[in-house]
């Protein structure tokens, strides 16, 4: 979750509301400077590199990161010969990026409110080897400043049940706070019945958390995740287990979790070269 994606204030299924006596417009943008180095890898070599990034946020999509074009490699860029319309920001113009077509583009038209991005190209990540804020590689997407990840211990009891069969009891559940989502309770594999987690193949990836494996319990198809290598700044939820509540029966201090609006998560795409890790 960020500010405009997911369940965030400005995104399509925010769980909060903004208390003003007028309705807000159906859509709202939001541009911000960065006030970080963020650089662009393509084909081995440097083709941008700023800190004078402005970072858009736009509803249901992440965050894109806008560079300034003199800060870009001019000779990377090859304009392509079709333009479209952004419902907000104009026409745009498409750049091919050596062979990679439609791989950047820059909103040539914009309207005076939104005359920050005048003169700033954004990529397709995707598209390019990699991101990097400093000498740091990130992943998934632009670092969106909105999102915190809070991790906290707790004496609460916590259950896990597939009908009749207990699958998890413990008195000392770890609970992750993600911005805008309903908290998660992760358990300790050693609080969890023997064998009763059946690894599957396919994983998730969160830019935030790592790459997430999955298990079946029982019948129930993909009814528990684990971040079993989890990036060390949510490292206390590492190898832990998470259970969820819509494909198991979750019960906290003995009433039962049920999904609830923000639980529902969509897993983001996967970067290329995604087991080079965040360096």
């Amino acid at each position: 979750m960020g500010l405009s994606w997911q369940q965030g204030p400005l995104g399509g299924g925010a769980v909060g509301r903004f208390l003003t006596p007028e309705p807000l417009p159906e859509r709202l943008l939001y541009a911000e400077r960065l006030r970080r180095r963020m650089r662009v890898q393509f084909a081995g070599e440097w083709i941008a590199d700023s800190e004078n990034v402005i970072l858009l946020h736009e509803p249901g999509r992440y965050p894109v990161a806008y560079f300034p074009l003199a800060d870009v490699d001019a000779e990377v860029l090859t304009e392509a010969p079709r333009q479209t319309q952004h419902r907000d920001l104009g026409t745009t113009t498409w750049y091919t990026v050596g062979t990679t077509d439609r791989a950047a583009w820059q909103h040539v038209d914009l309207p005076a409110y939104a005359d920050e991005l005048t003169g700033r190209v954004a990529f397709a990540w995707r598209a390019m080897d990699a991101f990097y804020e400093e000498d740091e590689r990130i992943l998934g997407h632009a670092a969106d400043q909105y999102h915190r990840i809070d991790i906290r211990n707790t004496s609460r009891r916590l259950e896990v049940r597939v009908g009749d069969h207990v699958v998890a009891t413990t008195d000392r559940p770890v609970v992750l706070y993600e911005s805008g989502f309903a908290p998660r309770w992760y358990v300790a594999r050693e609080d969890i019945v023997d064998g009763v987690l059946k690894a599957v193949e396919g994983q998730t990836f969160c830019p935030y958390k790592g790459m997430a494996s999955y298990y079946d319990i029982e019948g129930a198809e993909r009814a528990a995740w684990s971040y079993e290598d989890a990036y060390d700044e949510v490292g206390r939820v590492r190898d832990l287990v998470s259970f969820e509540a819509d494909k198991v029966e979750v019960f906290l201090d003995g009433v039962q979790l049920h999904l609830e609006p923000g639980q529902q998560v969509r897993p983001h795409g996967i970067d290329r070269d995604i087991t080079d890790g965040k360096h």
